[in-house]
C-alpha cells in the first residue's frame, strides 16, 4: 500500500496567516513531504546483453503425402515438440495452408542463436534414439512426408520480429 503524501504547510505555525487561501504559506514543499515516504527500492538490473546478431529463422515446409497431414500434426503434437525442449531447440510459429497450392502441407519457423546453436541442437536432436524411435512407429502405416524444403532467414531492419 502506498503511503499518503500530505500538503505541507510552509511559514512560521504560530502566525495563523497560513490559510489554505494565502499562497504564500501553501507552497508545496516537497523534499520535506517526501523526505519520511519510504520509497520502494527496486532491485538492481543488469544492464541487458545487445546481441551483436538478430536471431536467425529457419523456415520449414513439409509436404505431406496425401491424406497424411493430421499423422504428421499429431507426431508433432505429441513427440516431437517435447525432444526439442529436450535439445533446446525453439520454436517460433506453425501453420497449415489454408489457401495456396496445397492443403497438404505444415510450414514452422524455428529461432536460432547461429548457424553453429542450430548445427549442434539440430544434429543431436535429429541423432536421438527417442526421436529415431519415435518416427519409425508413426511411420508404421506408410510415410509421412513426400518432401521438405527449408530456408534460413535474417530479420530486416524494420521486422517486429528480431
Amino acid at each position: 500500500a502506498g503511503s499518503i503524501v500530505r500538503k505541507k504547510r510552509i511559514g512560521p505555525p504560530e502566525t495563523g496567516a497560513h490559510s489554505l487561501s494565502n499562497p504564500a504559506w501553501t507552497a508545496y514543499d516537497w523534499r520535506a513531504a517526501t523526505s519520511a515516504v519510504e520509497w520502494p527500492i527496486r532491485p538492481s538490473r543488469k544492464p541487458k546483453k545487445k546481441r551483436e546478431m538478430p536471431m536467425i529463422y529457419e523456415m520449414r515446409v513439409y509436404r505431406c503425402v496425401p491424406g497424411r497431414l493430421p499423422a504428421l500434426l499429431k507426431r508433432f503434437d505429441t513427440i516431437t515438440l517435447k525432444l526439442w525442449e529436450k535439445h533446446g531447440i525453439k520454436q517460433a510459429g506453425f501453420f497449415t495452408t489454408l489457401v495456396g497450392e496445397s492443403n497438404q502441407e505444415l510450414t514452422y519457423l524455428l529461432a536460432w542463436d547461429s548457424m553453429g546453436d542450430r548445427e549442434k541442437k539440430w544434429n543431436a536432436f535429429q541423432s536421438d534414439p527417442d526421436w529415431i524411435a519415435a518416427r519409425a512407429k508413426t511411420e508404421e502405416d506408410g510415410q509421412i512426408v513426400g518432401n521438405i524444403v527449408n530456408q534460413f532467414l535474417l530479420p530486416t531492419a524494420f521486422s517486429s520480429v528480431k
